[in-house]
């Protein structure tokens, strides 16, 4: 059987949406005739039944949506249930129609003979690499609830953490729009009315009031052309960043840079523990794992010693030495592969170094924070002040001529 999503007119001629299983198109128009609809539109959600290739469909929930969904999944596997019996519950419950969908599509693989991993393989965009890797080995090992529940973690822990790199940057993105929108004011409406006093005196004008007229000029004659240039500008840099060269040599540029570049390490470095933890934990192959991990890594200089690091790997070598060769990752995290390497407690301590990688970017966000604060207020208080200035000093020197 597989799952089919339908549109039926009503006795009232209102539009209904559902899902249904069956075998057939034709199967679904009948039943929706026995029902007293009118069938308007039938589409099948998979092709597993039919034997054709699998089609892969474009859907997304949102994090918070998948973490909850697998942590269902994961209980009421826990509880006994069989994997059909958890996707209709799971059907039952859905609060969107568009959730209902993803599942019914999932549940017509299961009921055609596939695994979950390669139903759930049908929507890529929903259950990226890395989760359906940890659903196959869940399925393998014999152990898909505990490993679920485990996955449900990681990416909470994950969302959380992208969560507060975010928030803590709100803050100082308000103050510098602001600063930009009070500077701009006073040069573009505050700057000409008090310019207009010195109009009709013969006194000359500091340099520094000379330089705020011809600035404030400038916004006013070509502020709008200014705004343009600069949103072509990203918008070409934008594109620019999609090329893989220069893609490169900005990640690059990044790892360079003093606080950013330890952000940018420690956040990749942090994803790149957790994924291996949990894979490793769940007896993936090690090979499988950081082919894994090699997708969770944005910076494309670090995910190019990954790459590295698992074909020397594959020659022999262990994880530690070749991630150790790199000089990618920080030294932390490879002594602690290497001890849990020698131990056999590989996994307990790459989710040590999740932990003190994850409390590392934590801390740098906080300290990077509370530079920009500051600074950012001192250099808004400068721009004024000099506008200020600018404005008094000629008022200054044409009360000293009047005495």
């Amino acid at each position: 059987m597989a799952g089919f999503k339908y549109q039926a007119l009503d006795a009232e001629g209102k539009l209904k949406k559902g899902v249904i299983e069956s075998d057939s198109a034709r199967q679904v128009r009948a039943s929706l005739r026995d029902q007293g609809l009118i069938p308007v539109e039938v589409d099948q959600l998979t092709q597993a039944a039919t034997g054709a290739a699998p089609k892969r469909v474009r859907a997304r929930l949102s994090v918070s949506d998948l973490s909850l969904l697998t942590r269902q999944l994961a209980t009421l596997l826990g509880a006994g249930l069989t994997i059909e019996q958890t996707l209709n519950a799971l059907i039952e419950q859905a609060e969107t129609q568009h959730q209902r969908q993803i599942l019914a599509g999932v549940r017509g693989e299961v009921l055609a003979g596939q695994p979950l991993a390669r139903a759930m393989s049908h929507y890529p965009s929903v259950f990226p690499d890395l989760y359906r890797t940890l659903v196959d080995a869940g399925e393998q090992s014999g152990q898909l609830a505990p490993v679920l529940l485990k996955l449900a973690d990681y990416t909470e822990e994950r969302q959380a953490l992208r969560q507060k790199v975010g928030l803590a940057f709100v803050y100082p993105a308000i103050v510098t729009l602001v600063a930009i929108l009070v500077v701009t004011g006073l040069l573009t409406y505050v700057v000409p009315q008090v310019v207009q006093v010195f109009e009709h005196t013969s006194q000359a004008l500091p340099l520094l009031t000379r330089a705020l007229i011809a600035l404030s000029g400038f916004l006013r004659k070509y502020g709008l052309y200014l705004l343009a240039l600069l949103a072509i500008a990203t918008w070409f840099a934008y594109g620019a960043l999609k090329q893989p060269p220069v893609r490169e040599k900005f990640d690059r540029l990044l790892l360079r840079l003093p606080i950013v570049g330890k952000l940018t390490r420690g956040l990749n470095t942090a994803r790149l523990a957790s994924t291996l933890a949990i894979l490793v934990g769940s007896r993936v192959p090690l090979l499988t794992s950081l082919k894994a991990g090699v997708g969770v890594v944005t910076n494309i200089p670090m995910k190019s010693a990954l790459e590295e690091t698992q074909r020397m790997v594959r020659e022999g070598s262990s994880m530690s030495r070749a991630l150790g060769n790199q000089k990618m990752f920080p030294p932390m995290m490879v002594h602690l592969i290497a001890s849990g390497e020698a131990s056999g407690r590989l996994p307990d301590m790459l989710e040590r170094a999740a932990d003190a990688q994850t409390r590392e970017v934590e801390t740098r966000v906080a300290t990077l924070v509370s530079l920009l604060e500051p600074i950012l207020i001192l250099t808004m208080g400068i721009v004024v002040l000099v506008i200020v200035l600018a404005i008094l000093l000629p008022i200054m020197e044409l009360n000293t001529l009047v005495k």
